[in-house]
C-alpha cells in the first residue's frame, strides 16, 4: 500500500514538474514572438523597453503600451505609435508581420495605431480567430480590405480609419453579427455600400466618412442599437438615411443628399449631434429641429431649406450650436436662439430673414430660387410637344375622321396635364414626410383624375381631439387669434410635430348629431389641392346630454402670411406689386382651384363667391383660395341637392353653378389687369367697357387702359388675349360665359406667347411661366369656344 502510495505522488509531481517546464517554453515563444514584432517595427521608441529580461506579462500598462496575459497566455497587444509616424523601411513585409502575429493565437484584442504598417492587409489575418477587436487605424494599408476578414466571427469592433485602402467594403461584412463599432473613416474606398450592413444588428457606431462612397446609405432601420452614424465627405444621396429612433449622433455634411428632411426624425428622441451641412436638403426647415429633447448640436448650413421661421419657435435649453447660414429661411430668426446661454453660437447669415443686417438676402432671392428647385427639365416639355404633333400628322394621314377624334383625345389628354399644377419645393419635401390614406387614392366615388393630379403631399385627413386643438392654440389664446366673421372664428396652431395650421371654428345653429355631418365631413376630406388652402382634418366638440355638435373645427394648412393678392396688385400702400408674368401665373393658379372645386371631386362645389381677398400668396409666390363654399352646415346643403336628380338635370345645375364663378373670376381678372382696385358691379362695368374699346382700337390704347406697373413690361398678344378672356367671363348672359377649361386654356396660351416674346426680346423679367406651371409649348392657336376646354 505504501509502496502504491508513493508511486501516485511522484506521477503527481511530474505532471507538475511537466506542466510548469511546458508553461515556461510557452511564455518564452511569446516572448520571443514579442521581441520579433519589436524587430520587425524597427525598434520603434515605445518599445524601447523590451529586452530578453523582460516578463510581457507583468509589465505596468501604458497609454502607449500594454500586454495582457489570462493563464499564461497574452490575450491583448496594444502598441501606439507616435502621431504622423512616417512609412516603414521598404524593407519591411507586412506578411512576415501578420505571419509572426498568428503565432499569438489566444489574442482577443489587437490594435497597433501610427506604427508605420504599410502593404495590403494579408488575408492570414484571419488566422486569429479569437479576435474581438482590431484597431490598425493610422497606418499606410493599401488595395482592399480583405473579404477574409467576416470569417473572424468573435469580432465586435473594427478601426481601419486613417489608411490608404480602396476598392469597395467586403459584402461579408454583414455576416459579423456580433460587430458593434465599424469605422473606416478617412480612406479611399468607394462604390455603393453594401445592404448588408442593415443586418448588423448589434452594430452601434458606423463610420464612414471621407471616402469615395456613392449611391444611397442602406436601410439602418432595423439596426436598433445604432447611435452613431458618420458619412461625411463622400458622395452618398439622395435619399435621407433610414436609422433607428436611438440614434444619437448624425453627420451628413457635405454628400449629395438632396430630398426633404422626413418627418421620423422628430421622434429621435437622443439625438444630440445633427450636421447635415453643405448638401442640397430642400423643402421646409422643420422648426422642431430646434426643441429636441436632446439636441445640443444643430448644423443645417449650405442646402436649400425653405420656409418661414417665427419669432415664438422654441428651443431645446442645452442647444449649444447653431447653423443655419446659406439656405432659403424667411420670417423672423427664433427668440430662442437669442437668450439663450452666453456660450451658444448661432449663425444664421445668407438667408432672407428679417433682422435687419447686411447678411440677408431681399425676400424676393430665397422667392425665385425656392420656385427653381422644382422646376422640371425643359427637355420633357420638348418631348411632350413632339407627341402632341405625332398624333396630329398621323390622324391627319388617316383621315379628317380620325384627326378630329384623335385631336380631342389628345386635347383631353393636355387639359388633364395641364390641370395637374408644378408642385412647389414645399409639397416636394413633404412628400418625403407624410403618406396618403390608401382610401384617399383609389375611392372612385370621389377621387377623379382632377384630383389624383392636383393634390398636393399633405397630412392625412384625420380626425383631431379638442385637447390637441386646444394645445396648439394654448387653448385658444389671444395671441393665437388670425380673424372673425359672423359664423366662425381662425386661430393659428402650432402642432406637437413642429408644424402649423388654421382652425376655423364654427358653432352649429340647430342640433345635429356628428352623423348628421359626416357625408360633409368626407367630401371636405377630399378638398386638397396646391391652389386652395387645404383641409387638413376636423372635431366635433358635443353636448353631453343629448351628444349633439355644439362646435365643429375645421383645421386647414397654414399658410404663412404674405398678403392676399389684392395686396401685391392694387393696394396703394403696396411697395412691390406683381410683374406681368406673376400675374398670369397667379390667374392660372385661382382658375386651376376653382377647376378643382368643380370637377375634382364629386359632387362638384359651386357658387364659392370667390374674390380677389380671398386669394392668398404663399412665400413662394403660390395662389391659394382661402375662401370657398365648405360643404358643413345646412346653410350649403345646395351642394348635397346636387346630387340628386336626373343626369341631364344634374349637368345644368352644375353647368349654371360654373357660370356664376366664372363671373366672379372675371372680376378677379379685371383687378390683375387694370391695377384699380374693384369694389362694386359699376365699377367692374365701367372698366371692362374701357378694356373692350381698348382692344378694339390700337395697342397703344390698350396700355393706357392697363396697369402702369406692367403696362410697358408684357406682350401686346398676351395682354389682348387676356382682355379677351376677362370680358368674356364678364359677359351678362351666363351660357356665353366661357368654361373654367377654356379659361384656362386662353390663360396659358398668354403666357406661351408672353414667353416667347421674352425671349425674343431677351426680358429680364420674372422666370418663364411655362417652366412655373409646366405648360405646353403650343402657340399655334387660342381657343374662343364657349364649349369645354375649346375642344375642336
Amino acid at each position: 500500500m505504501e509502496n502504491h502510495l508513493g508511486l501516485k505522488n511522484f506521477l503527481l509531481l511530474l505532471v507538475l514538474l511537466l506542466s510548469i517546464c511546458l508553461s515556461e517554453q510557452l511564455q518564452s515563444s511569446q516572448a520571443k514572438t514579442l521581441l520579433r514584432i519589436q524587430n520587425l517595427l524597427n525598434h520603434p521608441n515605445v518599445l524601447s523597453s523590451w529586452n530578453n529580461d523582460t516578463d510581457f506579462c507583468s509589465t505596468e500598462p501604458s497609454s502607449t503600451v500594454t500586454v495582457v496575459c489570462y493563464e499564461g497566455n497574452i490575450t491583448q497587444l496594444h502598441i501606439i505609435g507616435e502621431k504622423g509616424d512616417s512609412k516603414l523601411p521598404e524593407n519591411f513585409s507586412i506578411d512576415s508581420f501578420v505571419t509572426t502575429l498568428v503565432k499569438l493565437p489566444s489574442l482577443k484584442v489587437v490594435r497597433l495605431v501610427s506604427l508605420g504598417l504599410w502593404g495590403p492587409m494579408p488575408s492570414k489575418v484571419s488566422r486569429l480567430s479569437s479576435l474581438e477587436i482590431l484597431d490598425l487605424s493610422s497606418n499606410f494599408f493599401h488595395s482592399d480590405i480583405p473579404r477574409e476578414v467576416s470569417s473572424l466571427t468573435s469580432l465586435q469592433t473594427l478601426i481601419l480609419d486613417g489608411n490608404k485602402f480602396t476598392g469597395r467594403l467586403p459584402n461579408g461584412l454583414g455576416s459579423l453579427v456580433v460587430l458593434a463599432v465599424l469605422s473606416v473613416m478617412n480612406n479611399s474606398l468607394e462604390g455603393h455600400l453594401p445592404d448588408t450592413l442593415g443586418n448588423l444588428h448589434n452594430l452601434r457606431v458606423l463610420g464612414l466618412s471621407r471616402n469615395n462612397f456613392t449611391g444611397d446609405v442602406p436601410d439602418l432601420s432595423g439596426v436598433e442599437n445604432l447611435q452613431v452614424l458618420e458619412v461625411e465627405d463622400n458622395s452618398l444621396g439622395p435619399k435621407f438615411p433610414q436609422v433607428s429612433s436611438k440614434i444619437q449622433r448624425i453627420a451628413l455634411r457635405n454628400n449629395k443628399f438632396a430630398a426633404g428632411i422626413p418627418g421620423k426624425v422628430q421622434s429621435y428622441h437622443q439625438l444630440e449631434h445633427m450636421d447635415i451641412s453643405s448638401n442640397k436638403f430642400m423643402g421646409p426647415f422643420p422648426p422642431y429641429l430646434l426643441s429636441l429633447p436632446s439636441i445640443t448640436y444643430l448644423n443645417v448650413a449650405g442646402n436649400k431649406l425653405t420656409g418661414m421661421l417665427f419669432g415664438d419657435n422654441q428651443c431645446n435649453a442645452g442647444l449649444d450650436f447653431v447653423d443655419l447660414s446659406t439656405n432659403l429661411l424667411s420670417g423672423r430668426l427664433p427668440s430662442c436662439l437669442l437668450t439663450g446661454t452666453k456660450h451658444r453660437v448661432v449663425r444664421f447669415s445668407n438667408n432672407c430673414l428679417s433682422t435687419g443686417d447686411r447678411t440677408q438676402h431681399p425676400f424676393s432671392f430665397c422667392r425665385n430660387e425656392a420656385l427653381a428647385v422644382g422646376i422640371l427639365p425643359h427637355h420633357k416639355q420638348k418631348l411632350a410637344s413632339k407627341v402632341v404633333l405625332s398624333l396630329i400628322i398621323c390622324g391627319s394621314i388617316t383621315g379628317g375622321v380620325v384627326l378630329v377624334c384623335a385631336t380631342i383625345i389628345v386635347f383631353r389628354k393636355f387639359l388633364a396635364e395641364i390641370a395637374a399644377p408644378r408642385k412647389t419645393t414645399r409639397s416636394i419635401v413633404e412628400n418625403a414626410s407624410y403618406t396618403y390614406t390608401s382610401k384617399l387614392f383609389t375611392d372612385a366615388k370621389y377621387v377623379t383624375r382632377a384630383m389624383k393630379l392636383g393634390s398636393l403631399s399633405l397630412p392625412s385627413y384625420r380626425t383631431f381631439s379638442s385637447e390637441e386643438l386646444k394645445v396648439a392654440t394654448n387653448n385658444f389664446d389671444a395671441a393665437s387669434f388670425l380673424g372673425n366673421s359672423s359664423d366662425d372664428e381662425m386661430y393659428r396652431g402650432h402642432l406637437k410635430d413642429g408644424s402649423y395650421i388654421a382652425i376655423r371654428c364654427l358653432k352649429t345653429k340647430q342640433n345635429y348629431s356628428s352623423q348628421n355631418f359626416i357625408h360633409h365631413i368626407e367630401l371636405m376630406s377630399k378638398l386638397r389641392h396646391q391652389h386652395l388652402v387645404s383641409t387638413l382634418g376636423h372635431c366635433f366638440e358635443c353636448y353631453l346630454d343629448d351628444s349633439s355638435a355644439s362646435s365643429i373645427f375645421l383645421v386647414f394648412e397654414y399658410v404663412p402670411p404674405n398678403g392676399t393678392l389684392r395686396s401685391w396688385i392694387s393696394d396703394t400702400h403696396a411697395k412691390r406689386r406683381l410683374t406681368w408674368t406673376q400675374r398670369i401665373a397667379t390667374a392660372i393658379g385661382v382658375a386651376r382651384g376653382m377647376q378643382f372645386l368643380h370637377t375634382g371631386i364629386v359632387p362638384g362645389i359651386f357658387s364659392n363667391n370667390i374674390k380677389i381677398t380671398d386669394i392668398l400668396l404663399d412665400q413662394n409666390f403660390v395662389a391659394k383660395i382661402c375662401s370657398y363654399n365648405l360643404p358643413v352646415l345646412d346653410e350649403n346643403i345646395k351642394v348635397q341637392n346636387l346630387s340628386s336628380g336626373s343626369k341631364e338635370l344634374k349637368s345644368t345645375r352644375a353647368n349654371s353653378e360654373e357660370k356664376v364663378d366664372v363671373y366672379d373670376f372675371g372680376v378677379i381678372l379685371l383687378e390683375i389687369i387694370s391695377g384699380r382696385q374693384i369694389n362694386s358691379k359699376n365699377e367692374v362695368t365701367v372698366i371692362q367697357n374701357q378694356l373692350q374699346e381698348s382692344i378694339m382700337t390700337n395697342a397703344v390704347s390698350t396700355r393706357n387702359v392697363v396697369d402702369p406697373a406692367i403696362r410697358n413690361s408684357c406682350s401686346d398678344e398676351s395682354l389682348k388675349t387676356m382682355i379677351e378672356i376677362c370680358c368674356r367671363c364678364l359677359l351678362q348672359d351666363a351660357e356665353d360665359r366661357p368654361s373654367v377649361e377654356d379659361v384656362i386654356w386662353n390663360l396659358q396660351f398668354a403666357a406661351q406667347v408672353e414667353d416667347a416674346w421674352r425671349r425674343d426680346s431677351s426680358s429680364s423679367d420674372a422666370s418663364p411661366i411655362s417652366h412655373i406651371y409646366n405648360l405646353k409649348p403650343n402657340l399655334s392657336r387660342k381657343s374662343n369656344s364657349p364649349g369645354r376646354g375649346g375642344e375642336l
